[in-house]
């Protein structure tokens, strides 16, 4: 199997998977409890804490969660809780996981804006900048966009938020450890191990200092008081080492990334690209044909990994709804597939696996 879908996840890197094995083996402790066990284990905890943390340099703190999607949910809510504002700000092309839990909040109440998005994916900032008034409570925005790898201006939201006394929160999971993070205009980060070549089951939380959202869990407060239940340090240690890794290798990995980039794009010619080329991770590769029938496609080519989207929405049967807010029609986003690459794909698999899913492409259109 050739896979080609690092939006959805990584593959496990080997330094993560040897962090992880003494902790689920004999270091099994409890982090939590006063004993040797557990302060071993505590103390494999704050050194992936430190690690994770690290490139966002000195101030704020590094919470963990059970996966991005707790972070966000608890950032969003968390904020809410905590002001009176009663507007929320958030692009049209976010992760479900912050236009859920945005939308269930106005359903109780809350004014909800979502901002359009130009053909190429970015942000329309005029109209950011009429709708984050003295009212907003919170910004929320992607800084790589998980189905079409467009980079928002994180920094320019960030600015009208502060100016407004809004808290900025950004998912940076899809970014953290690709591309330059900007933390000085976000006051919540959240980012993911699983999408790093780190494990499932963690991510964090990042909190500038002085913002402190309000719980989303209550019990122990194990996490800064803030976050409830128990670590699990092996996750903690894989996350750290992946995060550590990432880091060390950001340069040679985006080169590795560009070369694959340009190699796939030439071979599939004349399939047009969705979203903008120049502001994007170029990692991700979101490309249509039109009348190609994607369900079938996937079921042609049982010997590559890739997507038509979200891996989060699949199986919904609706269209992509970044594909429609960047205004292609139903049928196009049907159309379309996306091919995810990264640090540990070679330049033969693109080149088996896009060959394999032309041939498809074109025995289907050969036969319509």
């Amino acid at each position: 199997m050739i896979y080609l879908d690092y939006q959805a996840t990584t593959p496990l890197a080997p330094e993560a998977l040897a962090a992880m094995r003494p902790l689920l083996e004999d270091g099994f402790g409890n982090p939590h409890s006063p004993h040797r066990m557990g302060r071993a284990a505590k103390a494999a905890v704050e050194v992936a804490r430190d690690r994770v943390a690290a490139p966002f340099g000195p101030g704020g703190r590094l919470l963990f969660t059970s996966g991005a999607t707790e972070a966000l949910n608890w950032a969003i809510k968390g904020i809410v809780e905590t002001g009176s504002r009663r507007r929320l700000v958030t692009t049209a092309i976010e992760h479900a996981a912050v236009l859920d839990t945005i939308a269930w909040l106005g359903g109780r109440g809350h004014d909800v804006v979502m901002l359009p998005v130009d053909r190429s994916g970015i942000v329309d900032l005029d109209a950011a900048r009429a709708a984050i008034d003295g009212n907003t409570a919170l910004v929320a925005a992607m800084l790589v966009n998980n189905e079409i790898g467009t980079i928002q201006p994180i920094a320019e939201l960030g600015a009208m938020a502060r100016a407004a006394g809004a808290t900025m929160i950004c998912d940076a999971v899809q970014g953290y450890g690709r591309v330059p993070l900007p933390i000085e205009a976000c006051d919540l980060i959240a980012v993911s191990a699983h999408k790093i070549h780190g494990p499932k089951g963690i991510g964090a939380l990042w909190l500038r200092d002085g913002i402190e959202p309000a719980p989303l869990m209550h019990g122990g407060g194990q996490e800064g008081g803030l976050r409830s239940g128990t670590l699990a340090p092996a996750l903690c240690a894989g996350f750290g080492a992946a995060a550590m890794l990432a880091f060390e290798r950001i340069d040679t990995d985006e080169a590795h990334v560009e070369a694959l980039w340009e190699r796939a794009n030439g071979l599939l010619g004349d399939w047009g690209l969705n979203g903008s080329a120049e502001h994007r991770w170029h990692g991700n590769l979101n490309v249509r044909r039109d009348g190609l029938d994607v369900s079938r496609l996937m079921g042609d080519v049982r010997d590559v990994a890739f997507s038509a989207g979200s891996a989060c929405a699949s199986g919904s049967g609706r269209p992509s709804h970044v594909l429609k807010a960047i205004g292609l029609t139903a049928a196009q986003a049907r159309s379309s597939i996306r091919l995810g690459f990264g640090r540990y794909t070679t330049e033969q698999e693109i080149d088996t696996a896009i060959g394999l899913i032309r041939e498809a492409a074109d025995r289907q259109r050969a036969f319509a």
